[in-house]
């Protein structure tokens, strides 16, 4: 009994550190009684690995070694999902020896009543929530622990299996079995034995405990549905603060009378909405604009709606699109909205062909330096003329191509004309016309439109030409 109080000291002492499988309102568990040690199943021997370990597994007179007394503690705690974690000790007195002669037949020996010891940490898993049932209580576990066999000792790893019968809601009967595996030889040189693996079996009282009132409300906590608050008991222990008869719990408005169809919260302006979830509580409105009202029925809100007696959309803030130039295509979507166009140009004017030949007829007139892309001082009232026709047509775009004579060389020509086409391009940028909407090239003398065999079939091929270009 002197090894039995030191053991219970130690697991005693582990309490504070150690958890176990109960339940949330009892969570502590504590258990003792008489364990069983049966070496036969490192013994070795016959048909297979289930024969070599249970083969015997009832063999309690040849093989279990049992001590008259309590020999087992365990301390335990719930964890939480029907898990719970525990420590235990337990002490034995190894009188059975299960081996084999050298012909390798089974004898139990005495080794010389070796002392037994073992500390033992647990995670078991119980099945008794899952079969619906409040006495049968089966389980799972694993685990590892530290056995003092003799003068050895060694780790095991330790799987197992339960069964408690609860007896009342706090005291149960509880039966389990541990194989505990070992990391060593099972006996040393000389035979002796070292470090086996070896069955354990239990059989002690279980007692639950822990069970409280948090709140002081007269309601034990397993049965308290608010148990960290004092509350009612036909509210399971809930408080309704607001006295609307809806428990504090399930009320979205605890401090505030409503009724139980908006969960227990007010609704000022009666339109179903509840003034917490009611973006306009005093005035009545409609809930899929979250209780506000919608005047013009379009669709937005009065109080986000800049015309609210007006329909319009939401994208100009809820009043009709405008169209500022009256040609049918709303600003919005019309390129030139103060100059009317057809909506197949976007709402701009179209170039028609006429405007085409004045252009023309404009670059035709271009003076340039002899042999150079600079302009000669007569030809600005032209350049102008141009660039105001092309701010009459902002969302048209256009190709300034350049030409010359077959006077000097192709490479010269070609040359020439494309830096007067881009001379005449960059005027038109300086002067108001954007850069995208202009491109330019030059063709050399490849395009004549006369004869370059007179003075005025060279002065009509010397010429700047301006074309639509059509995307």
């Amino acid at each position: 009994m002197k090894h039995l109080n030191k053991l219970l000291v130690a697991v005693l002492m582990t309490m504070g550190l150690s958890s176990h499988a109960q339940d949330s309102n009892n969570p502590w568990a504590i258990s003792f009684g008489a364990n069983a040690v049966d070496t036969r199943t490192s013994a070795g021997g016959g048909n297979g690995w289930l024969d070599r370990h249970f083969s015997q597994p009832f063999a309690v007179k040849d093989n279990w070694n049992i001590l008259p007394s309590v020999s087992y503690l365990s301390v335990s705690k719930y964890i939480g999902d029907n898990f719970s974690f525990g420590v235990a000790g337990s002490v034995n007195k190894i009188d059975k020896y299960v081996m084999r002669d050298t012909n390798g037949a089974l004898m139990v020996t005495n080794p010389g009543d070796l002392m037994y010891y073992g500390i033992d940490a647990t995670i078991k898993y119980s099945f008794m929530n899952l079969i619906n049932s409040k006495v049968i209580d089966p389980s799972l576990s694993v685990g590892g622990g530290y056995t003092f066999f003799g003068d050895s000792s060694y780790g095991t790893l330790n799987p197992g299996a339960g069964l408690t019968f609860w007896l009342t809601e706090n005291v149960g009967l509880e039966l389990a079995t541990k194989y505990k595996k070992s990391f060593g030889d099972r006996e040393d040189a000389s035979g002796t034995p070292d470090a086996p693996t070896h069955f354990q079996h239990s059989a002690g009282i279980i007692f639950k405990f822990g069970g409280k009132d948090t709140d002081g409300d007269g309601i034990y906590d397993k049965d308290d549905a608010c148990p960290e608050v004092a509350g009612l008991k036909e509210f399971q222990g809930c408080p309704d603060t607001d006295g609307d008869g809806i428990p504090d719990k399930d009320d979205a408005c605890p401090d505030v009378a409503g009724p139980k169809e908006l969960n227990g919260c007010p609704d000022t302006d009666g339109d179903g909405i509840a003034d917490k979830d009611d973006a306009c509580p005093d005035v009545a409105g409609l809930a899929s604009l979250k209780g506000c009202p919608d005047t013009d029925g379009d669709g937005i809100a009065d109080k986000d709606d800049k015309c609210p007696t007006v329909k319009g959309p939401k994208e100009n803030g809820g009043c009709p699109w405008p169209d500022t130039d009256g040609d049918g295509v709303l600003d919005k979507d019309d390129a030139c909205p103060t100059v009317p166009g057809p909506a197949s140009n976007k709402g701009c004017p179209e170039v028609s062909a006429e405007v085409m030949k004045q252009l023309n007829d404009y670059g035709k007139v271009i003076l340039f330096d002899s042999g150079k892309s600079t302009f000669k001082k007569q030809s600005y009232t032209v350049l102008k003329s141009i660039a105001d026709i092309l701010k009459e047509y902002p969302n048209s775009n256009f190709m300034i191509e350049g030409h010359t004579d077959s006077d000097g060389s192709n490479a010269l020509n070609q040359s020439l004309s494309e830096n007067r086409a881009a001379a005449v391009k960059n005027y038109l940028i300086e002067n108001g016309i954007d850069a995208s909407r202009l491109r330019s090239t030059g063709y050399g003398e490849t395009k004549p439109i006369d004869s370059n065999k007179t003075a005025k079939g060279k002065a009509n091929n010397r010429r700047v030409e301006v074309s639509l270009i059509k995307e």
